[in-house]
């Protein structure tokens, strides 16, 4: 079952507090801090990130078993990957939107 954890925006305008992503070049806003659980992503150039995550707001989903997911999904847009050591996640497209899928170690 998927659980709703946070909504991605992206955005060009630099952003209180923000955390460089050096190897994404990608600067990212803690969603913990966002009352409204609102993760801001703002992408240098050259950024090697698919395009979609780029323009496109996403949804991100705490699931059980991301492989499990990842076989159901009809499009994979980025490849499970860990921006941290308790942390798995992949971003898929569903509906026509890019949906990041999170697998928290327990």
């Amino acid at each position: 079952m998927r659980k709703l954890n946070h909504i991605g925006i992206p955005t060009e305008k630099v952003m209180p507090d923000e955390i460089h992503m050096e190897d994404a070049k990608l600067f990212v806003t803690d969603f913990n801090e966002s009352p409204n659980r609102i993760e801001w992503l703002r992408f240098e150039d050259g950024s090697e990130m698919p395009e979609i995550l780029k323009t496109t707001a996403h949804i991100a989903y705490e699931v059980e078993d991301l492989n499990a997911e990842l076989k159901n999904a009809a499009e994979i847009v980025l490849e499970p990957f860990q921006p941290n050591p308790d942390l798995t996640v992949a971003f898929v497209l569903e509906e026509g939107a890019p949906i990041e899928l999170m697998e928290y170690k327990h």
